[in-house]
């Protein structure tokens, strides 16, 4: 069973929806105030967390950076209806998805379900490198090496990596990434593919893994190794 943390001020909350998740063996633990939750994040066995914006003590945001300067840990934030600008400041920040209040229950699940699979460790069938000019992806390690330096990734980021990776020259719409990436049709919102693009070529410099095509998408650039 996979723990999930909810930092999430809101004290009526966590129950019933700890209670909703039980349905899809997902354990929910919860923090009323970010210190709290930073605390328990410390100690360890949390394989998500559900982190509101609006919180006393410090942003949602602040939350997100502090968590992202040390793990790798999957963050869905959720956000105010239609307000576009708490998603995209929350993907730059490193988190892995959005989903806007109120919500859902059904919704939060399959979305956390979604993440979680990205970080499950690769089956023996698929284990194996990938390797190419400069870059090396280990699939069963869920490891990435840049001119022989591991570089850290979020689940979201390495998912995208090997989409694109797995298929070298496949122009990919930014409407098809953003459904492959959540397995599910959805709410497309574009600038979210730009926005996970983005955090993905500043941490593969100087490589230019990807390429931009302009009115069509995104394509892997690298050449492949033997």
């Amino acid at each position: 069973m996979h723990r999930v943390l909810l930092i999430d001020d809101d004290e009526h909350l966590a129950a019933p929806l700890a209670a909703y998740l039980k349905r899809f063996d997902l354990e929910l633990e919860s923090a009323l105030r970010p210190s709290e939750g930073l605390a328990r994040l410390a100690q360890g066995g949390i394989d998500a967390v559900i982190l509101d914006v609006m919180l006393p003590e410090m942003d949602g945001f602040a939350v997100c950076r502090h968590i992202r300067r040390d793990s790798e840990i999957p963050v869905l934030m959720l956000t105010a209806r239609g307000d576009v600008t708490d998603r995209v400041v929350g993907l730059e920040l490193g988190a892995d998805d959005y989903l806007p209040k109120p919500f859902e229950p059904r919704e939060l699940a399959a979305r956390l379900q979604t993440i979680l699979r990205r970080i499950r460790p690769a089956s023996a069938a698929d284990a194996s490198v990938l390797r190419f000019d400069g870059l090396q992806i280990d699939l069963e390690r869920r490891e990435v090496r840049r001119e022989g330096e591991v570089v850290e990734l979020t689940g979201t980021e390495f998912e995208l990596l090997l989409l694109l990776a797995r298929e070298p020259h496949k122009v990919w719409h930014r409407d098809d990434i953003l459904n492959r990436l959540r397995g599910r049709d959805a709410e497309l919102y574009t600038r979210a593919v730009d926005i996970l693009v983005s955090r993905l070529r500043r941490k593969l410099e100087p490589l230019a893994c990807i390429k931009t095509l302009r009115n069509a998408g995104y394509t892997f650039a690298l050449a492949r190794s033997p």
